[in-house]
């Protein structure tokens, strides 16, 4: 037991890292945006998905792995090798001379790469964990967190780069994850049943009372996180200015830190919830950014560290809880449905993420200025409070964190 207890901790931390270089492709257009605005000519819409066509990729190659039991039909390590490897394909093509819907369309191919990657990752680290699963988790989570916040801070150090240093590092980046994960890791001593394709099998993800709750809590939480992370870079700038700091630099590092805060904290709440409950943690991260989302509009032009504390609070908060989702669903499935259940969940979790990235920009120009844009944001982690204390109370979650619930 002391060797696996040894590997298991070197294993997290090489997928840990293999899974942060593959996620630097998520936010690599968003954070050199205004370039590729001029480059590619683009109208506000078409901008907006060039964040959106990742999300809507991811949403389409989550629910299709899902339906045809993908993640639990191949080889994880493989799967994930050929993935990684396609998103940084995908994502090299920006720097060719496309059209707005070329540019649109090889960001969707990014976003179905990505979801043949981040949840085999975390079905393969589950392998690895029967005890302290929530921090193996928190720690997965952190480092999807930290590579989808480099970009920012690529772009935070340098300006004056050229944009197409930002994509061809994060191509790069996914070539070296290809190969660490297929030839640096392998499955843990605790590996879960393998099954076969049969669509049908999605229903008995959607009838799991206990999962489907756990769902709702992840999908109240996914209505709120990434319309934060993907506009917080609009609405620093807009703020800054307002509080008379026009700074592209300062947007960018409030972006980068608000995004990156997340790594820690996930960390921290996967430790806490091994502890005291996922479905406490959950619902406590939930209760503070669901009022960070309230309240970052009081501090909009002034005074600017409030600003930036209460961004920094919500940064902390929103994506802390992240992990004990999906955690909770590898404890409360059909252990031969682990991988299309995280699929299922991903997959319907960021079609939500569309809505909300869609919308908070819109309600921003409804209103003439981001100050109350996020606001609308709110109801999701709400909703998601109410989902895990309802789970808590069913006889099922004893299954949950060893029966701390």
């Amino acid at each position: 037991m002391p060797a696996i207890a040894d590997n298991r901790w070197a294993m997290l931390a090489v997928t840990a890292v293999a899974v942060i270089l593959t996620l630097t492709t998520w936010f690599s257009a968003t954070a050199v945006m205004p370039e590729l605005v001029k480059v590619y000519s683009l109208r506000p819409a078409e901008a907006a998905w060039l964040t959106n066509g990742v999300q809507l990729g991811f949403v389409v190659g989550a629910l299709v792995s899902s339906l045809l039991s993908i993640g639990d039909v191949f080889r994880t390590t493989t799967l994930m090798s050929i993935a990684a490897l396609a998103a940084g394909l995908a994502n090299g093509l920006l720097l060719l001379d496309l059209g707005a819907f070329e540019a649109i369309m090889v960001r969707f191919l990014t976003g179905i790469s990505l979801a043949l990657v981040y949840p085999p990752a975390m079905k393969f680290v589950a392998t690895w964990f029967q005890t302290g699963r929530g921090l193996a988790m928190g720690a997965m989570v952190g480092a999807l967190t930290l590579g989808s916040a480099l970009p920012h801070l690529i772009r935070a150090l340098g300006a004056s780069f050229d944009w197409r240093l930002v994509i061809s590092t994060s191509s790069v980046a996914c070539l070296v994850a290809s190969l660490i994960f297929v030839f640096l890791l392998r499955e843990g001593p605790y590996p879960f049943s393998r099954t076969r394709v049969d669509p049908r099998q999605i229903g008995k993800i959607i009838r799991n009372r206990p999962v489907m709750l756990a769902n709702i809590g992840y999908f109240g939480h996914m209505w709120e996180l990434y319309a934060l992370w993907g506009w917080i870079l609009a609405f620093g700038t807009a703020a800054f200015a307002a509080g008379h700091v026009s700074s592209v630099s300062a947007a960018s590092f409030l972006a980068f830190a608000v995004i990156a805060l997340g790594a820690p904290s996930s960390v921290v709440a996967g430790w806490l919830a091994d502890r005291i409950g996922r479905c406490y943690t959950t619902a406590l991260c939930m209760a503070i950014s669901g009022t960070c989302a309230l309240i970052i509009g009081f501090a909009f032009d002034g005074p600017i560290w409030l600003l930036v504390l209460i961004a920094s609070i919500w940064g902390l908060t929103v994506v802390g809880d992240s992990a004990q989702f999906t955690a909770a669903v590898t404890e409360l499935s059909d252990q031969s449905l682990v991988g299309s259940a995280l699929a299922f969940q991903m997959g319907v979790g960021f079609l939500i993420t569309i809505i909300t990235l869609w919308l908070v920009p819109v309600l921003a120009d409804a209103l003439g200025s981001w100050r109350w844009s996020f606001v609308i944001l709110a109801p999701g982690p709400a909703i998601g409070v109410w989902a895990m204390l309802s789970l808590r109370r069913l006889p099922d979650a004893e299954k949950i964190a060893n029966g701390k619930r």
